[in-house]
């Protein structure tokens, strides 16, 4: 009996091995087939070329400039290769003597470790014709490598910065939410190249090579190139915006042109800055400077710079004021002063306008046109009609991150300081003041709209590859506004031609017949007890008031909007107007504007 159980155990243990054998051989050879392809096949992936951004005349705006980064073979640092390193750092520095030996350790160490196999990037760029002439020799090293590595340049430097944004190094959030910038390394940090950044990175390709045990390619199974130059043409005129740089040079602000239907042809907010230091990188000391200075150069002031619009609502108001609860013919009595609520409402005139109507409310910016107006129309209709008029409201310009401002209203301070509406924040809703804040990008567009009837959507994009990119204008104006228009439309004429005008004196060099509307929104409040009014030069810089001017032409066909803030500039005309006129010109000069060569009959 003990014989059989043992033979039985015998048996059946020697059936466990041969079945584990014919496991092992037969039918697990599929799944060890696929480690040994594991073993010996390796994918690569292809980091795409960045497409370039060019203006409307194909200059290149934002190109890729043609280099190489240098990688090292990992595990150099051991004991056992030391020497290795040291060897092909020496080499390094010999035959590149501008690299700089810390950073290369440095890099290394970064990445270096007993669970990476793959080379090292020790330099990130290397410019083309400086690593032409040693190419062979470092070629020839096992223990590097150089691979092809562009670098983004922008070949105009501080102009239209902030439109055209910059690429940096991407992050660890960056990656998080698009594992491709692993491979790819940059990725848009602000601007343009930040809002489109998804095409114009392309798509990453993949190569299939089969190498030894020593990681040495012997064949190359599969490729698939990367989808990638995609180019992005702008509605922009490089040239143009190198012009008006030259005239805002030295002033803190804004410039908006764009035509009636949205496409921008040039923008800037100033001071700007050089992009190129952005994807070198810059020191502590030049970043510490430049975001410590009041001027705020970081800050793209077009869609993240929130002003009081000052007088130039007056137009909108206007219409508001026509078209609901006034008439044309409605007239108030200006006597610069219009006592309320225990304080006095001052217009900026100090003996008045005396009997004034609507045309003349907005030809010569009568405050207390507005602030009457206001108490009769009430604010509930104002904040409707203004963000509907596009204030208070994301314009969809495509650029990022775009602020949406304030149109003062009682349901908004409510939600935002839980507290009630007085009638004193109507009249300084009626004049741009108050809480009342907006982006220039908002007054470009509602000029626009005075200017049309339509509400245009904002955009830089003239073509995203083949596509043509050109978002339709809104109509947002009722049957009767439309109607009524044509009346505002003549207010802003005379505000740039008619005498009393606010902008009359400073645009008498245009060769464009202009409409417009100045503004002058102030900085600090002027206390009641003061009786006379300081002028605006006799500040402190940073007291003044911010200086609008916001025009179209020409008034009888228009065709451009030029709108210009000039941080702490004064009076809107005054600060802008020859700028303005300047730009009209070159707008003459450079064929955008087909019509009125010369000014006629008014």
């Amino acid at each position: 009996m003990k014989i059989k159980f043992i033979v039985a155990l015998f048996s059946i243990i020697w059936l466990a091995l041969i079945g584990r054998v014919f496991y092992l051989a037969v039918e697990s050879n599929t799944y060890y087939d696929k480690l040994s392809q594991n073993n010996t096949i390796k994918s690569e992936k292809i980091a795409p070329v960045r497409g370039e951004i060019l203006d409307r005349n194909n200059l290149p705006i934002a190109i890729n400039k043609l280099g190489f980064k240098i990688e090292l073979k990992p595990h150099l640092m051991s004991d056992a290769n030391i020497d290795s390193f040291n060897e092909e750092l020496d080499l390094l520095l010999k035959l590149l003597p501008q690299l700089d030996r810390e950073s290369i350790i440095k890099n290394y160490k970064k990445v270096d470790s007993y669970y990476n196999h793959s080379f090292i990037e020790v330099v990130s760029f290397i410019e083309y014709g400086d690593i032409i002439p040693v190419y062979a020799i470092l070629n020839l090293r096992d223990n590097v490598n150089i691979v092809p590595s562009p670098k983004r340049f922008y070949p105009y430097s501080d102009i239209a910065a902030h439109i055209i944004g910059y690429v940096a190094r991407a992050n660890q959030k960056d990656i998080d939410e698009d594992s491709s910038l692993e491979l790819i390394g940059y990725t848009g940090k602000s601007g343009l190249e930040k809002y489109y950044n998804g095409y114009l990175q392309g798509e990453e390709g993949r190569r299939e090579i089969k190498v030894n045990a020593n990681n040495k390619e012997i064949e190359e199974l599969s490729y698939k190139s990367a989808i990638e130059d995609k180019k992005l043409i702008l509605n922009i005129d490089i040239e143009l915006q190198k012009y008006i740089s030259g005239l805002f040079a030295g002033q803190s602000g804004s410039v908006i042109v764009m035509d009636v239907n949205g496409s921008i042809l040039a923008a800037s907010s100033y001071p700007e800055y050089d992009l190129n230091i952005f994807v070198s990188g810059m020191s502590q000391n030049m970043y510490s400077e430049l975001s410590a200075s009041l001027e705020h150069p970081f800050t793209n002031k077009l869609v993240n710079g929130l002003y009081p619009p000052g007088s130039t609502i007056k137009t909108g108001l206007g219409l508001l004021y026509i078209t609901t609860e006034l008439d044309e013919k409605w007239s108030v009595n200006c006597e610069a002063n219009l006592p309320l609520g225990g304080r006095v409402f001052r217009c900026w005139k100090t003996h008045g306008h005396g009997k004034t109507e609507i045309n003349k409310a907005i030809r010569e910016s009568c405050d207390d046109f507005f602030y009457k107006g206001s108490l009769i129309v009430g604010n509930e209709k104002m904040s409707e009609g203004l963000t509907r008029y596009g204030l208070g409201q994301k314009t969809g310009v495509d650029l990022p991150n775009e602020f949406i401002g304030v149109v003062p209203s009682r349901e908004w301070k409510r939600k935002k300081y839980n507290r009630s509406w007085n009638i004193g924040e109507t009249i300084n809703t009626s004049i741009g003041q108050g809480d009342f804040l907006t982006t220039p990008m908002q007054i470009a567009q509602y000029t626009a709209l005075m200017a049309t009837g339509k509400l245009p959507v904002p955009h830089f994009a003239k073509k995203i590859g083949d596509t043509v990119y050109a978002p339709q204008p809104h109509d947002v104006l009722t049957e009767e506004e439309l109607k009524k228009l044509p009346k505002i439309q003549r207010a802003m004429f005379e505000v740039c031609n008619m005498p009393g005008g606010t902008a009359v004196n400073y645009v008498k060099k245009s060769k464009v017949i202009l409409a417009g509307k100045t503004g002058t929104a102030q900085v600090v409040a002027i206390k009641q007890d003061i009786k006379k009014r300081q002028l605006e030069h006799e500040m402190d810089y940073y007291s003044r008031s911010h200086a609008w001017f916001t025009t179209y032409g020409p008034y009888k066909n228009p065709q451009y909007v030029v709108s210009v803030l000039v941080e702490h500039g004064g009076h809107g005309g005054a600060a802008a107007g020859d700028m303005v006129s300047s730009i009209f010109n070159k707008l003459l000069e450079l064929d955008y504007i087909q019509e009125e060569k010369t000014k006629t009959k008014r």
